[in-house]
């Protein structure tokens, strides 16, 4: 069982699962790309149990890591530090925002197992990818619990997804296994699976606003099985093809 998370990227995603991780007991070390100081306001509202540090410390000291970053910064993972750790990855790849990335564009590799290349040695998993952060707060629920959602995870090493699986549950949800990264599109935006299911009905609305929508609605819990459902009946379509943030 993990001690100790560490967080790379504190914005709304990396808070949310910190804040998850700290209500299961969990020790959660907070870093981002500004430096540990930057996240003093972060860390006295989290309370006991959250620190910051670089994103090199928060990989050396935890049993294992969740990058929130923007892809468009994936190179800049500390893959020394890394190495040997379990990696969450929870990118969605936007070129509008990330600029565009011809291994991704083409099909050739998946937005992780593009990360999965930068940190060869380390083992990234697909995971909270598919859900805003607000819901990601407001669904968890324990273990047995009828209304009790799931997320689809993604991975390349068995071990690594059963470390993935467990952290899941500790933060109040179920884990569906899609397959290896190479199949880790199945979540990616613009798929059934992806952030919809988790909030019902959208009205129609810009960018802004469905943002700030967002966090007024508690969201709809979606069992494993429907998920699998959506899983089932993906597509693939050109990557980066949605209009949805992801960089929450």
């Amino acid at each position: 069982m993990p001690r100790t998370l560490g967080l790379i990227g504190s914005g709304m995603i990396g808070s949310a699962v910190a804040r998850l991780a700290l209500a299961a007991g969990l020790e959660v070390v907070l870093s981002n790309s500004r430096g540990p100081e930057t996240l003093a306001d972060l860390v006295t509202e989290l309370g006991e149990g959250a620190r910051a540090a670089t994103p090199a410390e928060a990989a050396r000291v935890a049993d294992l890591v969740v990058a929130a970053i923007p892809l468009r910064a994936y190179d800049r993972l500390p893959a020394e530090a890394l190495a040997g750790r379990t990696v969450l990855d929870t990118a969605n790849y936007y070129p509008e925002r990330d600029g565009h990335l011809p291994e991704v564009d083409s099909g050739e590799l998946t937005s992780s197992a593009l990360l999965q290349r930068h940190l060869a040695g380390s083992h990234v998993i697909k995971a909270f990818n598919t859900i805003t952060p607000h819901q990601l707060v407001s669904l968890a629920r324990p273990a047995g619990a009828g209304d009790r959602s799931a997320l689809p995870i993604a991975g390349d090493d068995d071990a690594a997804k059963a470390e993935a699986v467990q952290l899941l549950d500790l933060l109040g949800y179920a884990a569906v296994d899609i397959g290896p990264l190479a199949e880790s599109w199945r979540s990616e935006p613009d798929t059934p699976a992806y952030v919809r299911p988790y909030l019902g009905e959208v009205p129609a609305m810009s960018v802004e606003d469905f943002l700030r929508w967002t966090f007024r609605t508690p969201g709809v819990p979606v069992a494993a099985a429907e998920i699998r459902k959506l899983i089932e009946i993906t597509v693939r379509r050109p990557a980066g093809a949605a209009r949805l943030p992801s960089d929450y």
